[in-house]
């Protein structure tokens, strides 16, 4: 497939490769119904996005992923961030936010050390925040099958 100087397929290879790796008797994607509903639950629940659209392995995979980081991050005695201070909490904040339920119930569990007090525990903060960020990615890409931008 040819594309322009903008990185856009043109019009003429959209149709052309549409037409050739399309497999037989296969749908296209649909915009029928909430199209936002794999990002969401994909946030949510890591996996749910890609579970939602009978994607099994894949949803295994990210789910085993960020679930194994994060529980992972929490046995190393890493920080659950709550609350943000200085520009670097802030974003250990927004990584954190990025695991959905799994943040929420964590905080509401009082998981995680309020203060890292070990060395593995610095690994274990990093471990979260990366999982919160995976699962972020995960969601994207559920959304992105969803609306057919990926197969």
């Amino acid at each position: 497939m040819r594309y322009s100087q903008k990185s856009m397929a043109t019009e003429e290879n959209k149709n052309n490769g549409a037409s050739s790796g399309a497999k037989p008797g296969a749908q296209p994607a649909t915009q029928e119904g909430f199209v936002f509903l794999p990002l969401i639950a994909g946030w949510l629940v890591p996996g749910a996005g890609h579970f939602l659209l009978r994607k099994w392995g894949r949803g295994s995979l990210l789910a085993a992923s960020v679930l194994g980081m994060f529980v992972t991050g929490l046995l190393m005695q890493g920080k659950v961030y709550s609350s943000a201070h200085d520009i670097l909490d802030i974003l250990g904040l927004i990584g954190d936010l990025g695991n959905g339920l799994l943040f929420i119930v964590s905080r509401l569990a009082n998981l995680g050390a309020d203060q890292v007090q070990v060395t593995t525990g610095d690994w274990g903060t990093r471990f979260i925040v990366v999982a919160g960020l995976l699962n972020v990615i995960s969601a994207v890409d559920a959304h992105n099958l969803r609306t057919g931008r990926k197969s």
